[in-house]
């Protein structure tokens, strides 16, 4: 088959794109690179010419006045110019209702044409959306990403891009995709609940991960134990990384002689990669039942992550606790007790790093995952 995968986050486009490949389609991939992130991609589509330092004031100022980028401009530019090469494809998949980044009145006129010109489309649940956002505003879960904004007073401003998605703009994108598309893949456990008895649902497929790109590193006895921190400085609320950071600073006053901290914030990712690529445990996100790419990727690096580990997790896949990933509360007195059991027990991080591993072979195998999509595709064509 013939697909074009539209956007990218976090790298699940990528490795889906590879498995695809290996199992004998033609795929592109076209993105934006998400920012500071900057994700590979067949096709970018992001505004460069706006992004120069001489413009960054203007764009600040009127985004600040006008709520609005006018570099969303320049990528429906880039996007309407290659828009008459990007036809007859048998499937396009979204990753996300705002695959684009861009304005919803200048994006759905591009999604339009772009549907139009090709067979089926399809669209992931693995970020905010529509519908996930009204979800979580419910709060009937344990948590979520807006458990600091709905239970501990957060200012609404720190959660406007996940709010966004109940504007009237979003919610008319929403409208138009779902009028559009074969129906929606959820990507993990804590998008299959939003998701669960949705006429448009497909199901959920677990993100796929190309471990032949990732080689394991598993702590070795004799080596000074490392943890790291990551901080993505626009999503820390969400991801709870004011736990860790407590945990981490009691760490390091009571075990600096055992272990090194390492923080870093808002780096690209080949940089991050390269900058954790040494730890032995890393620290994720505590708001989440299940695990996000990023932790996905250390823990196929054989890393003790602290992540979304809850118990429907453990339940889906018949898994001890502690065994495989941490699960990541948002409680810094836990946090702490876990770190330090791991500390006093360096066996187990070499331990659960390599069960890690092994259950990202076994649970997120790109090829396994990648023939997941197909028979899911042409199940709802």
């Amino acid at each position: 088959m013939k697909i074009l995968l539209v956007g990218e986050y976090s790298r699940l486009h990528n490795s889906l794109k590879e498995g695809l490949i290996e199992l004998g389609h033609e795929v592109t991939l076209i993105g934006n690179g998400d920012l500071f992130k900057k994700y590979p991609a067949d096709i970018h589509i992001d505004a460069d010419f706006f992004k120069k330092p001489v413009f960054s004031f203007l764009r600040k100022g009127f985004f600040k006045l006008f709520g609005f980028d006018f570099a969303d401009y320049e990528v429906s530019y880039r996007f309407k110019k290659i828009l008459p090469e990007l036809k007859e494809y048998d499937i396009v998949q979204f990753i996300n209702e705002d695959a684009l980044c861009i304005a919803p009145f200048i994006q759905i006129p591009l999604l339009d044409k772009l549907i139009k010109q090709n067979k089926s489309a399809f669209l992931l649940c693995c970020g905010d959306d529509h519908i996930s956002i009204q979800h979580y505003l419910k709060n009937e879960q344990k948590y979520s990403i807006l458990t600091p904004f709905l239970d501990h007073g957060v200012s609404k401003k720190h959660f406007r891009y996940a709010l966004k998605y109940l504007t009237k703009p979003y919610k008319r994108l929403h409208e138009f995709l779902y009028q559009h598309i074969k129906g929606v893949i959820s990507t993990d456990l804590d998008y299959y609940i939003t998701q669960i008895n949705r006429k448009s649902h497909l199901g959920m497929i677990a993100n796929p991960v190309n471990t032949n790109l990732i080689k394991s590193t598993p702590k070795r006895s004799n080596e000074k134990l490392i943890i790291f921190h990551g901080v993505n400085e626009l999503s820390k609320i969400r991801k709870g990384a004011i736990f860790f950071e407590k945990a981490l600073n009691k760490i390091e006053k009571l075990y600096k002689d055992k272990v090194t901290v390492q923080i870093t914030y808002s780096l690209p990712y080949n940089e991050y990669i390269k900058v954790y690529d040494k730890a032995h445990i890393l620290l994720d996100q505590v708001y989440a039942f299940d695990q996000g790419y990023n932790a996905l990727e250390a823990m196929a690096a054989g890393k003790v992550v602290f992540t979304g580990a809850d118990e429907i997790w453990l339940n889906k896949y018949n898994l001890e606790e502690d065994t495989i990933a941490i699960n990541a509360l948002p409680n810094e007195e836990v946090i702490f007790k876990k770190l330090e059991w791991l500390i006093l027990n360096p066996e187990k991080v070499s331990e659960i790093g390599t069960n890690s591993r092994k259950f990202i072979e076994k649970e997120h195998n790109y090829i396994k995952i990648a023939q997941q999509y197909i028979q899911v595709w042409q199940s709802a064509i």
